[in-house]
């Protein structure tokens, strides 16, 4: 333990650059994936497009991936910008199929309703849609946001500074402490995320308190 104190600041480091490796991809996924995810429900003859399309991305290996980030935006191999695109892209991959079910499980009722109260595609869909869509959406977004917690510590490799940096460090000088650390700090990282997303949802989405209260 007394490694873990005496590295504590630099440990706290790590944990705020993997927070933003992380969690700002989620933000700028789901951003993506709403609209994609709305043409997939939208017009059937893009949903297995768009859902296998998306699905295929999340195929591509992870090291890979941030290495080839360069190629296709010109950045530098140890620029973040690479693994924060990446990782983009796999949340993307994750939610458009989630967001196209939550979409696809509001009663066509109260689609029907809303069309009779003069409500236009574009109002409908952010007015009622999505609020019912959202506890769907966020079971999709607590899996990506576990996911992104994980697979950012493989961006360690190409000298990505974050909480995977503990892991090689440990590797290399076959030192346990630095491991174990990382490991509890990106389980409690994970937590931390799960525990936002669901009281996001309980915040936005105050008739589901209602009913289960009922």
């Amino acid at each position: 333990m007394s490694w873990s104190i005496d590295h504590l600041p630099a440990v706290l480091s790590l944990i705020g650059r993997h927070v933003y490796l992380a969690g700002l991809p989620l933000l700028l996924g789901l951003l993506v994936a709403v609209p994609l995810g709305w043409l997939a429900r939208r017009y059937r003859v893009l949903y297995p497009l768009l859902i296998a399309g998306t699905g295929l991305l999340y195929t591509i290996p992870s090291l890979a991936l941030f290495i080839l980030m360069p190629l296709f935006i010109g950045t530098r191999i140890l620029d973040p910008v690479n693994v924060v695109v990446a990782m983009t892209i796999y949340t993307v991959a994750l939610l458009v199929r989630t967001v196209a079910d939550g979409l696809g499980a509001v009663p066509d009722s109260v689609n029907q309703a809303a069309t009779a109260m003069g409500f236009g595609r574009v109002r409908r869909l952010f007015m009622v849609e999505l609020p019912l869509a959202v506890p769907v959406i966020s079971a999709g977004l607590r899996v990506a946001a576990v996911s992104n917690v994980s697979i950012v510590s493989v961006a360690a490799i190409i000298g990505v500074p974050q909480l995977g940096s503990l892991f090689t460090d440990g590797f290399r000088r076959n030192f346990m402490e630095p491991i174990l650390v990382g490991v509890v700090a990106c389980v409690l990282l994970a937590l931390v995320f799960d525990l936002a997303i669901i009281a996001g949802t309980r915040l936005i989405t105050p008739w589901q308190r209602t009913r289960r209260a009922a």
